[in-house]
């Protein structure tokens, strides 16, 4: 069992139906059944996925979103004061976004075994705490 952790964009593309990405994220969730690994994210994630959903004055998908959330994600992380340590060093990195880094900076801290996202300029990042980060389109699981 792997502890893996999901950025927000994979949520948002399941969601909507992305005619790129979403068949491809089903897939990795059903090995990831199959293998019984633990899948995880940040409540920053879940902030974001509703933010897209008032953005579009839409609360009932929000209120919908966030209970499909709390279903499939074994475990909604929070952004702790030890969190802020890992933030502090990885947004000094080059290249690194605020979002990113809280991101990064959650899943480290967690102890994560792979950060799963859909932006190929993380995947060659060394971030101590998570041991691999694979773009979406890598054949990992």
């Amino acid at each position: 069992m792997s502890r893996i952790y999901w950025d927000t964009m994979l949520f948002i593309y399941w969601l909507e139906d992305n005619a790129k990405f979403a068949h491809r994220i089903e897939e990795v969730h059903s090995r990831m059944k199959q293998r019984n690994d633990r899948l995880i994210t940040a409540s920053f994630a879940v902030a974001e996925v509703l933010a897209g959903c008032y953005r579009q004055g839409k609360p009932e998908l929000a209120e919908a979103s966030q209970r499909w959330l709390e279903r499939i994600v074994a475990e909604i992380l929070p952004f702790t004061n030890e969190t802020s340590d890992y933030y502090g060093r990885i947004r000094a990195m080059p290249g690194v976004s605020s979002a990113d880094a809280i991101h990064l900076a959650t899943a480290a801290q967690a102890g994560t075994d792979l950060f799963l996202t859909s932006d190929k300029r993380l995947a060659n990042k060394i971030i101590p705490g998570i041991q691999f980060i694979g773009a979406l389109d890598t054949q990992l699981l």
